[in-house]
């Protein structure tokens, strides 16, 4: 049978600047061609013992940005046509709960899509299927590329959308988005066991859940899921009853008067969140589609292991760049933001994990890092401006893509000390905005970090307490959640360090 992935369709855009890889299904030993204007590829599909049909995999030179192409595919006798195919950026959108907020559901969605109309801005949405079955099969057939138009393009990544809108304001050239991402996924979810075992941390998954869930059955997993899914039911209700009965309801009043969202949901072969079975069901179904860039807002899960997440996180973007064949493909994170539930202690774990994603910028080349630190909300992990951190994910990308220069936020790049003060040196000036040069800490050779006051001057942090008299590291922002107030002249906050 011959079958084009299904993110071949009908508007769909393909990477501008790049070698474009085309690939589906086709009859074993199947001559499979291309053709997009004047460009053409071909190959021969490849089957094996195990599959009747083969694979096909071929690609097409380099093209410049436009729109209005027609995509030709074609295997023997058979002939598919694709329309309204545009060249441009094409951008994979990934992560959890924060990267899958829906601009619907994001503070200027209600106004935007009614209005919004850019038919040079597009979305693919890969089903979400926790396992492979027929009923993914018919999900993925029904998927199709959106055009931003009013009135759609409801259910898409609202960071997506205006890092999307953002870049075609600075560029005017077609972009496509793909969204592949579920709320509630650990990094692990995201990668193949391959690429799990190749670290200690990806072991570690792999063998803990493993340990945990391995004895749940298939048929004690349904069970488990029918009952869950209604408590979600009921919980459901209940929130959309008290949101029509107050639109204005805050998060903290929400979890009060409806209860805490069912957390977590069962475990076992089945579920979405096992290691490495989302990387089967949902991202290899986009494998090896060619890129610009990747998006990647994810963290918040894995939050409970922080001390893992360097390796997990460095191990996903070599992992994904082997899977989309661009060993330089641009990737882009967003730094968590401050987060803390109402009641729950300050465990200062986000503020690992927050490390942990600067090291990785620092340590893997053609990264980006999207610093949201001011984006936080008290009691609420799903902030709904959208605009902030989908903005600031634009603004990582431009350098990437067309090396350029965009705001970035303050960094401390240095530190020394003089007697009992620490300088920590940053990349440039800040000022304090409605409130104190707080959240800062120093500490002696004991390790034990204590409260600093803070002179600023221009480029640079005096930092000074009685506790240590002789300093020698420098942190800051070192909280699950506080308010910040260090902030640099282009408005952007200073991101959160630790000097050791």
């Amino acid at each position: 049978m011959f079958k084009p992935a299904a993110i071949f369709s009908d508007h769909m855009v393909l990477c501008h600047g790049k070698e474009v890889r085309i690939f589906g299904c086709a009859p074993d030993l199947c001559e499979v061609s291309a053709s997009v204007l004047s460009s053409g590829g071909e190959c021969i599909a490849k089957g094996s013992d195990l599959a009747k049909d083969g694979r096909f995999l071929l690609c097409l030179p380099p093209m410049k940005p436009q729109t209005g192409c027609t995509l030709t595919l074609s295997c023997g006798d058979e002939t598919k046509t694709i329309q309204d195919v545009a060249i441009g950026e094409v951008l994979l959108a990934g992560g959890q709960s924060n990267m899958e907020l829906e601009i619907q559901n994001a503070d200027e969605g209600p106004a935007l899509i009614p209005v919004h109309n850019d038919p040079d801005l597009r979305f693919f949405n890969v089903p979400k299927q926790p396992v492979w079955n027929e009923a993914a099969i018919a999900a993925e057939e029904h998927s199709r590329w959106q055009v931003v138009a009013p009135g759609g393009c409801r259910d898409v990544s609202a960071v997506a959308y205006f890092c999307a809108m953002k870049l075609r304001e600075k560029k005017h050239i077609p972009v496509g988005v793909i969204d592949c991402y579920w709320g509630g996924t650990s990094a692990s979810c995201w990668m193949d066991e391959e690429a799990l075992f190749r670290t200690r941390a990806g072991q570690f998954y792999l063998s803990s859940y493993q340990a945990m869930y391995g004895h749940v059955t298939p048929e004690q997993f349904d069970q488990a899921q029918k009952e869950y899914d209604a408590r979600l039911a009921d919980y459901n209700q209940r929130v959309n009853a008290l949101k029509a009965e107050n639109p204005a309801i805050t998060p903290t009043e929400l979890n009060e008067k409806a209860g805490l969202y069912p957390w977590p949901p069962p475990a076992g072969c089945k579920s979405p969140y096992r290691p490495a079975g989302l990387c089967e069901t949902m991202l290899k179904r986009v494998v090896p589609y060619t890129l610009s860039a990747a998006l990647y807002y994810q963290g918040e899960e894995d939050a409970s292991r922080p001390n893992y997440y360097e390796s997990l996180l460095s191990s996903l973007i070599i992992r994904w760049r082997e899977f989309f064949m661009d060993e330089d493909l641009p990737f882009v994170n967003v730094q968590l933001p401050m987060f803390i539930g109402k009641d729950c202690p300050d465990d200062k774990t986000w503020p690992i994990v927050r490390q942990a994603q600067h090291r990785v910028w620092r340590t893997l080349r053609n990264t980006g890092l999207a610093v949201i630190i001011d984006c936080g909300e008290f009691d609420n992990i799903h902030p709904t401006d959208k605009r902030t951190p989908g903005e600031r994910v634009c603004d990582q990308l431009l350098p990437l893509l067309y090396q350029e220069d965009a705001p970035m936020s303050p960094r401390a790049i240095g530190k020394h000390t003089r007697g009992d003060v620490l300088t920590v040196k940053l990349s440039a000036p800040v000022h304090a905005v409605d409130g104190p040069a707080d959240l800062l800490e120093v500490a002696g050779q004991d390790g034990i970090f204590h409260p600093a006051a803070c002179d600023v001057a221009d480029c640079e942090l005096h930092l000074t307490t009685p506790e240590v008299p002789h300093p020698v590291m420098a942190r800051y922002a070192w909280v699950n959640y506080a308010k910040v107030h260090l902030f640099g002249q282009n408005g952007l906050p200073l991101a959160p360090f630790l000097l050791d």
